[in-house]
């Protein structure tokens, strides 16, 4: 079984620390400056640099930043977005939370990643924004689709949340001309504990997000200790990202690129131990031009391969279930085939850098077992007619 000497080897997911995130934190706390400081500031220069941006604004969460964005793109009550049912349901939340309709479009089952031609079908007189979701670190190719949507004033707002560090063709997810959201949360590619952020397209959007996460407020933080007063210009959210965590995500910023290798490299690992399986497809991410952030295989009688998996400790997932399918997205409800059926075989492999090829090997093979354990089952059910 899986080397029980490093007992995260069985987990789904699990964040990948360096070691000088503690002294970052430490620094901080004894600071005595905990909130939205100076460095919060930095990492937002960190990300900027990196992604060859002007600007990158930070939030406290993915979550937020998928709302914020929507907020800066001007969508609110009567617009719609569409998306793909087949994501993690905060995507769908942040619509909801803006007024506006979510519009749930189909994948592609190999990748699980909307296309051009689904989104041109899908728009209506109401679509204001078009949210890509980058499943599983693969960059969303909107070329074709891009003239319709500027003559109707359609937005791009990218969840960017598994893809930090992945590419469309040479240019880094976050800087294509999208309005970009990422999520530092625990386990992403690059963690800040909890956090996200925003890449505006312009220094207006980089003001209005920076509003929204402040409450509205027009002042900066060391503007506001300057003054007796401030002004609300608007609705806001409290939304900053604290100087602690934006420290952590400073340590992993500089370090990426031992993430980002490993990623590739485990997720080549699987690639190559899944490429005879029976009955295993694995979801395709690019890998050449991604930081892959799962390994997910879609598996026939999913729920009972799950199940033995499951039953001998392996961290194996479903992400997601299909959000058009959840009783509280029922209002915009469609029927999405495609997405139903992928959404019945999908499994998330155990996938994080702590692991090594010994430990793919090892999950493979307990895969294959698990496979023929469900086909006898099948076939004894058959014989005895149950």
């Amino acid at each position: 079984m899986i080397n029980s000497s490093r007992p995260d080897a069985r987990r789904n997911a699990s964040p990948y620390l360096y070691g000088q995130e503690a002294a970052a934190v430490a620094q901080v706390l004894e600071s005595g400056q905990y909130g939205h400081t100076g460095v919060t500031e930095e990492f937002e220069r960190g990300i900027a640099a990196f992604l060859g941006v002007d600007d990158a604004v930070a939030v406290s969460s993915g979550t937020a930043a998928l709302h914020i964005a929507l907020l800066v793109a001007g969508i609110g009550p009567g617009d719609e977005v569409i998306v793909p049912s087949q994501t993690f349901c905060a995507t769908v939340q942040a619509i909801v939370a803006c007024g506006a309709s979510p519009r749930f479009v189909e994948v592609s089952p190999d990748t699980l990643c909307v296309e051009s031609g689904t989104v041109l079908e899908a728009i209506t007189p109401a679509t204001r924004a078009v949210m890509p979701v980058l499943y599983g670190g693969r960059a969303v190719d909107l070329t074709a689709a891009e003239e319709v949507l500027g003559e109707r004033g359609i937005t791009v707002v990218e969840d960017a949340a598994h893809a930090f560090g992945s590419s469309l063709g040479t240019q880094l997810v976050g800087s294509t001309g999208a309005l970009t959201c990422f999520s530092f949360g625990p386990i992403k590619n690059l963690t800040c504990i909890e956090g996200g952020a925003i890449v505006p397209r312009t220094s207006q959007e980089a003001g209005v997000a920076r509003r929204l996460r402040t409450l509205g407020i027009t002042q900066s933080q060391a503007e506001r200790g300057r003054t007796t007063t401030y002004a609300v210009a608007g609705f806001g959210l409290r939304a900053t990202l604290s100087s602690v965590h934006a420290a952590v995500g400073s340590v992993q910023l500089e370090q990426f690129p031992i993430v980002a290798a490993k990623r590739k490299a485990l997720w080549r690992a699987y690639e190559a131990e899944l490429h005879s399986m029976r009955d295993v497809v694995l979801v395709d991410v690019d890998v050449d031009r991604s930081v892959p952030f799962n390994c997910v295989v879609r598996v026939p009688e999913r729920d009972r391969v799950h199940k033995v998996l499951h039953a001998q400790g392996l961290g194996v997932g479903v992400h997601y279930p299909p959000n058009h399918t959840q009783p509280a997205f029922a209002p915009w409800h469609r029927p999405l085939p495609v997405t139903e059926m992928v959404g019945g075989q999908i499994m998330s492999l155990p996938f994080h850098p702590a692991m090594d090829a010994g430990d793919v090997h090892q999950v493979v093979s307990a895969l294959g077992r698990a496979l023929a354990t469900v086909r006898e089952e099948a076939f004894a059910a058959g014989k005895t007619g149950r």
